[in-house]
């Protein structure tokens, strides 16, 4: 790989400023090694999804789709709505997958995490989305598997991430840019 930091794209499930996963995110990026950037990519501004908008995507269609091609890897962070993922993840993941043919996700490499208050830490979100990107073409890290519960001390005072799960995200971000890696040559 060149000189040039490795580029990760952030895809946040959640459009709240104050979300727990927002916080996760950047709290996970703060534990890469040099080398590695992240980019939360930003998913509100997409309309919904519409096969007749295919021919004309919108500009902010447009800019998503380039900055998921420009990427060397993808993080998912994900809540868990009603037991799967949210709406506006599942409409980012439909306009990067459009028009058929022209999908910005085939062949990148992804890892995915998720943070919720119950004590299954978004696994079946987490479980939803591993079916929606293999039909589009993510090549997403298999294990280890990222189930957070949001509690006391996973967080400290700066928001960076706990002394008590600082090693094991820690072992799993080195994996993940591990395997980020093995795609990215």
């Amino acid at each position: 790989m060149s000189q040039n930091p490795m580029q990760i794209a952030v895809i946040l499930g959640s459009l709240r400023k104050q979300s727990m996963n927002r916080q996760l995110a950047t709290a996970l990026a703060r534990l890469a090694p040099v080398g590695v950037e992240f980019n939360q990519l930003e998913i509100g501004d997409l309309p919904l999804y519409n096969q007749d908008d295919d021919a004309q995507q919108a500009a902010t269609v447009q800019r998503f789709k380039a900055q998921v091609s420009a990427s060397h890897g993808l993080l998912f962070v994900t809540p868990e709505y009603n037991r799967s993922i949210p709406g506006v993840l599942k409409n980012a993941i439909d306009h990067g997958s459009r028009p058929y043919g022209h999908s910005s996700w085939t062949g990148k490499p992804a890892g995915i995490v998720g943070l919720s208050p119950g004590s299954t830490g978004a696994a079946m979100a987490q479980q939803h989305l591993r079916n929606v990107l293999v039909a589009v073409g993510v090549v997403t890290l298999p294990q280890p598997e990222v189930f957070l519960q949001n509690k006391e001390g996973l967080f400290d005072a700066n928001g960076d991430i706990g002394e008590a799960s600082k090693g094991f995200l820690q072992g799993w971000m080195a994996t993940y840019v591990g395997w980020v890696r093995q795609f990215a040559g």
